[in-house]
């Protein structure tokens, strides 16, 4: 007795949407893991900038208020910042990209004898035979044209745009998350021992950031946690004996 086909899941049919599924998820988790990338870092600025910004003032001051002033207004002024700055970069970007695809729909509709040429030459550079590549340049398209172009000639997804406002809100709430760690440690213990605390508890902060950086870059994490780490303490550092100098010679 022969074996017995499944029809359900051995079908060509099948197999291309199984493999577009994956196409898709693959795409999914890339853009997930890239939110993710974006909003760690963004916390971890948050947390090096405020964490230097505090322990500046309470070497100078053992005020609360002085701290918690100082600590919310570099908080406030500094999610701005990194919000602004990001809506900006990512408008210019994405202005940029809408050009070149509006560039490649006026091409492809004046051109498109040229612009297929010009397709399948890039695949055969990724090593399609000559037939093949004009064949599999034909195919995609007469599909989507658009898509084909762009992502093998530009490089872009022309249904995946970056949002500017997406990316200034992740920026602003991640670096108001971080940021808020450093500042409240800071105020919550006696001044005897509220900047050991604090610099303990972003060691700990700039470790976990680090280490979850690397994982999501692939990259090792020891180097990352130490590199991390070592950056958040000397700011600390520096900024204490400078507002320890500055207390000083105004005090």
């Amino acid at each position: 007795m022969g074996p017995v086909s499944d029809t359900s899941t051995g079908s060509p049919e099948a197999g291309e949407n199984a493999e577009h599924r994956g196409e898709q998820h693959h795409g999914d988790v890339g853009g997930r893991l890239n939110w993710l990338r974006a909003g760690v870092l963004g916390a971890n600025d948050g947390i090096v900038s405020t964490a230097g910004l505090v322990m500046g003032v309470a070497g100078a001051t053992s005020d609360r208020t002085t701290i918690f002033t100082a600590g919310a207004a570099g908080l406030v002024a500094g999610a701005l910042s990194m919000a602004g700055g990001e809506y900006v970069s990512v408008s210019t970007q994405r202005d940029t990209e809408q050009a070149l695809l509006e560039k490649e729909r006026w091409e492809l509709k004046h051109l498109p004898e040229q612009e297929l040429e010009e397709l399948a030459e890039l695949y055969e550079e990724r090593g399609l035979t000559p037939e093949l590549a004009r064949e599999v340049a034909r195919q995609l398209t007469d599909k989507d044209a658009l898509s084909a172009h762009a992502e093998v000639e530009l490089g872009i997804d022309p249904d995946a745009l970056t949002s500017p406002w997406q990316a200034a809100w992740a920026s602003l709430v991640s670096f108001t998350v971080g940021a808020l760690l450093p500042l409240i440690v800071i105020l919550l213990p006696p001044p005897s021992v509220r900047a050991w605390l604090c610099v303990g508890a972003v060691a700990v902060a700039l470790a976990i950031t680090g280490a979850t950086s690397a994982w999501l870059g692939s990259a090792h994490r020891r180097p990352a946690v130490v590199r991390n780490v070592a950056v958040g303490l000397l700011a600390m550092g520096v900024t204490y004996f400078v507002g320890t100098l500055v207390g000083g010679a105004t005090g």
